[in-house]
């Protein structure tokens, strides 16, 4: 019987309050390869693109996002897929395709985060629902959306790729307290074989990739949060693998365990953007 994969368009912009997200997985839709064999789902999201939100429990956007949670989590049970893929949106897009993914094989889904932030952060320091969601699917982040993982992630099954390890915050020491396993951009260069042996060692078959565009060099890709234009400084770790070394990253690993989630976030296309804006203010596409 032939698997059956779906993409999900996940436009999800709240989990980093950012409206610009939305715009991003719209474009990202049109930037994928088209296939015939996958059907294209749009997940519902508030399109009030201007309004301010506010913290609930401790989260901005908590209800929103909820019920965008809730909403996908549905559309997964319908549609009772074995491989997906999510265009998205901000990170937060990956937490009800990889709790379903982790049911789906038996609580042992592999997950590869390719970021240069790893995600693990708890309302104790955060109010951001895209730093949460690893520790989420984790078991602690947020418990409001923790509390809605029907199927916890163990930490030996996680993986960070292209970490900024160095530059971790203090909202970021769950990656040392729950001794999760990473590989630094230097460590990726060469080959993909740190990656390789974790799977081999956990005898990981099935595999979910949160692929985070910002741990790309803003040298190398630029429609990503640190590549903006004329930005001069930057509150955050920023990315240094290449787009080639994704690829021969992701390419290593189809070969050893099977790709069967791939959720792609926080694509920002500055030039897109800047000139949709700018056209935005002639009369002529206002009328």
């Amino acid at each position: 019987m032939k698997n059956k994969t779906i993409r999900l368009l996940l436009p999800q912009w709240q989990g980093g309050n950012n409206s610009d997200y939305y715009f991003g997985a719209e474009l990202l839709a049109h930037i994928v390869p088209q296939s015939k064999e996958s059907a294209l789902i749009r997940v519902p999201v508030n399109t009030d693109l201007a309004q301010e939100l506010s913290i609930e429990h401790g989260v901005e956007g908590e209800g929103q996002l909820l019920a965008q949670l809730e909403a996908t989590t549905k559309i997964l049970e319908e549609e009772s897929p074995d491989k997906i893929i999510v265009l998205g949106g901000d990170c937060s897009i990956s937490q009800a395709p990889f709790d379903y993914l982790n049911g789906k094989y038996d609580g042992k889904l592999g997950v590869l985060w390719l970021d240069a932030h790893p995600d693990v952060a708890t309302i104790e320091d955060s109010t951001r629902d895209h730093e949460m969601v690893l520790g989420n699917l984790l078991g602690h982040g947020a418990p409001q959306f923790s509390d809605k993982v029907k199927n916890i992630i163990k930490p030996d099954n996680v993986f960070f790729a292209g970490l900024i390890y160095d530059e971790l915050r203090s909202k970021d020491q769950d990656v040392n307290r729950l001794n999760l396993r990473y590989a630094v951009p230097d460590q990726l260069k060469k080959d993909s074989q740190p990656i390789l042996d974790w799977l081999k060692e956990n005898q990981i078959e099935h595999i979910a990739v949160h692929f985070d565009l910002d741990v790309l060099s803003p040298q190398d890709f630029r429609s990503i949060y640190p590549a903006e234009p004329y930005l001069e400084e930057f509150g955050a770790a920023i990315g240094e693998l290449t787009l080639k070394e994704v690829t021969r990253i992701l390419t290593d690993i189809s070969k050893q365990a099977d790709i069967v989630g791939l959720s792609i976030a926080e694509h920002l296309p500055w030039d897109a953007m800047n000139l949709r804006a700018a056209l935005a203010q002639l009369p002529l596409f206002n009328d």
